[in-house]
């Protein structure tokens, strides 16, 4: 299913919106059923060829960036990998004045979806090969170190793990410039 055809169908071919569509026009025109639905076509095919004229399909956009598109499906099937890894592992509590390990791997694991999903958008920056290499490094030193951090209760590297932070918020800002 291309851009267009999912417009479509989220304006007027799924059942809440031809039902709309239907009363609108069978209200507006006093229009019997079929008249309703024959407008509902005709305005359904005028859209779709506006939205082609105005849209290109996303295949077009993203061009020569689908190497971050692969990047990010497996920055995703990694997350959850780790999400299902995580949720069987038995975290192991060193000292109670640090954080609880559980807390630092889900916590974790939601950044690592949330930039994975981040990544899928990447081609649509005005720089895509900036954006991918700031959200993948960023994503990599804060999530790696994170991820290391809760399975080993070993804090040695969370030095890294600002720098990854800042990796991540210059990659969303590339996003602006």
């Amino acid at each position: 299913m291309g851009v267009n055809d999912a417009i479509n169908f989220v304006l007027f071919n799924n059942p809440v919106a031809s039902g709309v569509w239907g009363f609108l026009s069978a209200s507006g025109n006093n229009m019997k059923s079929k008249g309703a639905i024959a407008g509902q076509q005709a305005v359904s095919q005028s859209t779709k060829a506006v939205v082609s004229e105005v849209m290109p399909p996303l295949w077009k956009i993203v061009g020569s960036n689908r190497q971050i598109l692969r990047l990010a499906g497996l920055s995703g099937a990694m997350a959850v990998m780790l999400g299902a890894y995580g949720a069987h592992h038995r975290f192991n509590i060193a000292d109670e004045k640090e954080r609880d390990p559980k807390s630092i791997f889900e916590m974790t694991n939601r950044y690592h979806f949330m930039h994975s999903l981040a990544l899928l958008a990447a081609p649509l920056a005005r720089k895509p090969y900036l954006t991918a290499v700031l959200l993948t490094s960023g994503m990599a030193l804060f999530c790696g170190t994170c991820y290391y951090i809760s399975f080993t209760n070993d804090r040695r590297v969370s030095q890294l793990t600002p720098v990854g932070g800042f990796l991540l918020i210059f990659g969303w800002l590339s996003f602006v410039i």
